[in-house]
């Protein structure tokens, strides 16, 4: 516990100046979160086989093409040239055939590259977007899966009986997932309508908030799948105690995914 606090303290220090400076800073440090997020992605399934390092080059530079594309942008208009997406299918499938050695790079891991560039550099993208907004927009979201996985955590340990789903993370109980669920529905209405929005409707925010908070847990299932998939306790140990970067932002990828859909009705 001491070690995740102490790691927990070091992140807050170096990124709350981040998110508060925004602009170019914002964008490179989540820059160099999302090759590490790549990184991670690929190390995990590498247990029985190294992706040929001519590919992992090829992965990080379409996925900074991704992420930068639309470093501008402030609204939901995602745009790419058809030549980029072109030119990753290309880069990633045809060396299937150029190596022609499922030992060295065959199908699977062409598509499970092509799946992760796309999901991360569109995903991550999406935090930039989210602060270039607003500071307030962006703490929003981190409150709602902080509030959520501590108190789910804390809730668990203390009342927790029923396993959520054992076969994929068997330390989680509904009554901790339930229970930060609602206990976030309260601090973020709050907070919303207090920093954000004072005039939006209370019932319409706190039903966005508790679909976030719910889908920022299948968000922590999903990639806790991936990890028991492929034997993995974390992706990797970049933050003592925590894991490593998809281990910490795993409830916040698929809130900011989800969020996009109610960013104009709220």
């Amino acid at each position: 516990m001491k070690q995740r606090l102490v790691s927990a303290l070091v992140a807050f220090i170096i990124f709350i100046p981040i998110f508060i400076v925004g602009g170019n800073l914002f964008n490179l440090a989540f820059y160099i979160l999302t090759l590490l997020a790549l990184k991670e992605y690929m190390k995990i399934r590498e247990k029985t086989k190294k992706f040929p390092d001519f590919i992992r080059l090829i992965s990080y530079l379409m996925l900074t093409l991704i992420y930068f594309y639309n470093k501008f942008n402030i609204d939901f208009n995602f745009n790419i040239d058809y030549r980029i997406i072109s030119g990753i299918f290309l880069v990633i499938l045809l060396p299937v055939v150029l190596y022609h050695d499922e030992k060295i790079y065959d199908i699977k891991d062409s598509f499970y590259l092509l799946g992760g560039i796309f999901f991360l550099g569109y995903s991550m993208s999406l935090f930039r977007l989210y602060r270039n907004i607003g500071l307030d927009i962006i703490i929003f979201l981190f409150l709602i899966t902080i509030v959520t996985d501590s108190y789910a955590y804390f809730i668990g340990r203390l009342i927790g009986k029923n396993k959520l789903l054992e076969v994929i993370s068997p330390k989680k109980t509904w009554e901790g997932s339930i229970g930060g669920t609602l206990i976030c529905t309260f601090v973020c209405t709050v907070y919303y309508i207090t920093v954000i929005n004072p005039n939006v409707s209370i019932v319409l925010i706190s039903t966005v908030i508790l679909f976030l908070s719910i889908l920022g847990q299948f968000g922590d299932l999903f990639f806790s799948a991936i990890k028991r998939t492929y034997e993995q306790k974390d992706f990797s140990n970049i933050m003592p105690g925590h894991g490593g970067v998809l281990d910490r932002l795993d409830s916040i990828i698929f809130v900011v995914l989800a969020f996009s859909f109610f960013i104009n009705i709220i």
